[in-house]
């Protein structure tokens, strides 16, 4: 089990450099977060909903991601509440200062009903579990589900994880050390240092007191890695810092109040000849060459964070006079003219429709059925390409007659031409950009707009990326990192 000494320490990606080790040496590892809290999601091949952190660790071990690997999940609504996701499935609403009362029985079932599954389906694999923030709130240790409550039921090694880029790693790692219950201790078999600036060899007095002071071995010291993995959670967004030089594009994405799904984002990130700026309501839009809307967990909300800002008037007139707009999911609801929501499914008191940005012909009503679908078709615009990815929404969209679809399911997405060559998209489809074909002619619009010439059109899908990027990490781990003593009985 990978724990670490605060949110953000780097436990998702440890664990999914541990699953691409294992895999490498023969074993099949079984990813496995008994309780994630994210907006981040992924849709398995049975319509079942998942954090994408378990999704990628799944990839990293050869596997395609199942939501067993994931059986908790809590997608926050603001207001202090939470949709709930147990197997796959939302389950309910939850209040924070209810949620143990409610929801730890039914929680602690569906995460034995997890590890059942798994275990049921690869009976000689060996569980990788990631734990979630810190192991030792101790205000709430005794209600705490995927942590040492579980480390202890599975008897699992634990190695420790420390990020020394934000300060303070000796506090972080004695601290957590000393507030371990008893019983607990044991589990602990190693430290990681994660995240380090320099050579090793300048940390080899901060090993030795770790050592002589806690009496738990340093396993490893992972370096500082250039590349840009995917971020852990929304707010790493905000702490990512362009490493690359001159870039021929800039796209703006909209850093929105309830952003959800930003993993969609990633493909482009990973485009060498262009520069994503997060923009949050209230910071000037500037001229970028496109603008993103991503998806948003609470859509009206989102909206009207975008209305009184002001951002919102500064999009249309972007659009109005030859900017190119994209929105996925809850930003392609916003694009259209009018959004509705009867059964108050937003968390809003507002049942009467709302106009949207009106940059597309589209009515969006919200209804109780959410859509959890793997999909594969057949992309129209802006060239025919096959396209895969998934649906994750509440509410069906509607367009006017003659606005024309972007792929052979019309419902899925649509787009208009805009002045100078621009145009206004709107999709369902998550994972769109991860299409390299499909990311590449859009791309190249936008480069012919700005009388560029075009990248050459044979780029593999975004998933081939991701694969060298987990390579990259595990080579790392495997150089630094000391599994042994993780991997004994």
């Amino acid at each position: 089990m990978v724990l670490g000494t605060s949110s953000g320490a780097g436990k998702s990606l440890m664990t999914a450099a541990l699953c691409r080790v294992l895999q490498r040496r023969g074993e099949q590892a079984l990813p496995f977060k008994g309780q994630n809290m994210s907006n981040n999601a992924w849709v398995d091949a049975d319509g079942g909903e998942m954090a994408y952190s378990q999704a990628m660790q799944a990839w990293a071990a050869g596997l395609e991601p199942c939501c067993s690997m994931n059986p908790v999940l809590l997608k926050p609504r603001g207001d202090s509440t939470s949709e709930v996701i147990h197997g796959g499935q939302s389950v309910g609403i939850a209040r924070a200062e209810h949620y143990y009362r409610d929801w730890f029985r039914p929680g602690w079932k569906a995460i034995r009903t997890g590890l059942m599954q798994l275990q049921q389906q690869w009976p000689q694999g060996r569980l990788v579990l990631e734990g979630a923030g810190s192991p030792v709130e101790v205000n709430l240790q005794r209600r705490d589900l995927t942590n040492l409550r579980l480390a202890q039921y599975l008897r699992a090694n634990c190695l420790l994880v420390a990020d020394i880029e934000r300060g303070g790693v000796f506090a972080q790692i004695v601290g957590t050390l000393s507030l371990l219950r008893p019983v607990e201790r044991p589990l602990i078999k190693g430290i990681l240092i994660n995240r380090f600036r320099g050579r090793r060899e300048l940390f080899d007095e901060g090993r030795r007191w770790l050592e002589a002071n806690t009496g738990v071995p340093v396993l490893g010291v992972m370096p500082w890695l250039n590349e840009l993995f995917p971020p852990e959670d929304s707010l790493d967004l905000l702490e990512r810092k362009p490493t690359r030089g001159a870039t021929d594009l800039e796209i703006a994405v909209l850093r929105l109040p309830s952003l959800s799904n930003f993993s969609d984002l990633d493909p482009l990130e990973a485009e060498a000849s262009l520069r994503l700026r997060w923009i949050q309501p209230g910071q000037p839009l500037g001229e970028p060459d496109a603008v993103i809307l991503p998806g948003s967990k609470q859509t009206l909300r989102d909206l009207e964070a975008l209305n009184s800002s002001g951002l919102a008037d500064q999009l249309r007139a972007y659009a109005q006079t030859g900017g190119s707009v994209l929105g996925i999911c809850g930003g392609m609801q916003m694009l259209g003219r009018s959004l509705s929501d009867p059964e108050g499914l937003e968390g809003t008191d507002q049942k009467a429709p709302q106009n949207g940005l009106g940059l597309l012909p589209l009515e969006t009503t919200f209804s109780g059925t959410k859509c959890l679908s793997q999909r594969s078709i057949n992309g129209l615009w802006p060239m025919e390409t096959p396209l895969s990815g998934f649906e994750l929404h509440y509410g069906t969209t509607t367009s006017d007659p003659g606005l024309q679809p972007l792929s052979s399911d019309p419902g899925l997405g649509w787009w208009a031409p805009g002045p100078k060559g621009s145009s206004v998209v709107g999709t369902y489809l998550h994972g769109l950009l991860d299409n390299g074909p499909w990311r590449r002619a859009w791309l190249n619009r936008l480069r012919e707009q700005r009388g560029l010439q075009p990248l050459a059109n044979d780029p593999k899908n975004h998933s081939a990326h991701r694969d060298l990027l987990l390579d990259r990490l595990a080579d790392a781990f495997e150089q630094h990192v000391n599994l042994a003593p993780l991997l004994q009985p």
